[in-house]
């Protein structure tokens, strides 16, 4: 029980799995969270650690009672985390001339903002009495600016952001972290679907080894790589007009379920 503890949603694949790989490398013990939670307890298995080092945990972001459940088992089995990690996200394409889209944009914004505040809030009062810990929401690029067909993932994801930033100013005069990782475009199985140009792709163990690395230092809002923030930093510049006739014609993100870059 002396190991840190992290606490990650979002974990049977992509960059959850591979941040669960990084901090048990580092000698974190893991509290893992997904919806597949048998395939998510195979390969926690297969890590070779000792049983006593992870617990997987059955749950769905959308719903808050089973998240925070979860949560609270967690603090109940294993204790309170180190680190906790709010993962877990969808990114799926709309066209905002059709009516059923709407209920995508209602399910990208359960998951990707009202899930990851569910994620966070059990662990916000323990740590802040505790006065150590930190909390870690993942965002995106693509919360930077709004992108045709995206207006479900970029929306949730700029919300994420605003989110975070106000959590760090409340944990602050506690002694606790709130990290906003802003992922670039990470190679998974469902990011190559993708249509468009994904520069600066990344391997998800690269991402793992970066993210780490910022979460250690407690740097509030990384962008990894780098690259992607300068990117970001050039499109807040732009002006409306220039940034419009850029994005004028480029593909637009499928209309079908997808794993956040």
């Amino acid at each position: 029980m002396s190991a840190p503890l992290v606490f990650i949603t979002g974990a049977s694949s992509g960059i959850g799995q591979a941040l669960a790989a990084r901090f048990h490398q580092a000698g974190y013990r893991l509290a893992l969270v997904a919806r597949r939670s048998t395939e998510l307890s195979a390969w926690a298995r297969d890590l070779g650690g000792e049983p006593a080092r992870y617990a997987v945990y059955t749950a769905d972001v959308r719903d808050i009672d089973s998240i925070t459940s979860a949560a609270h088992a967690c603090i109940a089995a294993q204790g309170l985390p180190d680190v906790v990690i709010a993962n877990a996200g969808i990114s799926i394409g709309i066209d905002s001339a059709e009516y059923e889209d709407l209920e995508v944009l209602r399910t990208t914004f359960e998951t990707n903002v009202i899930g990851l505040a569910a994620t966070l809030q059990p662990f916000v009062r323990g740590m802040c009495e505790r006065r150590r810990g930190v909390l870690v929401g993942v965002a995106s690029v693509a919360g930077v600016r709004g992108l045709p067909g995206h207006g479900a993932y970029c929306s949730s994801k700029a919300a994420v952001i605003s989110y975070c930033e106000s959590l760090r100013g409340e944990c602050r005069p506690f002694g606790v972290k709130v990290v906003t990782l802003c992922p670039g475009y990470v190679d998974t199985p469902l990011t190559r679907e993708n249509r468009y140009p994904m520069p600066f792709l990344m391997r998800p163990e690269a991402f793992a080894e970066k993210a780490f690395r910022a979460i250690e230092r407690g740097a509030p809002q990384p962008v990894i790589p780098w690259q992607m923030g300068v990117v970001a930093k050039l499109l807040r510049l732009l002006p409306d007009a220039i940034f419009d006739r850029i994005v004028a014609g480029q593909p637009r993100k499928q209309r079908h379920r997808g794993d956040a870059p």
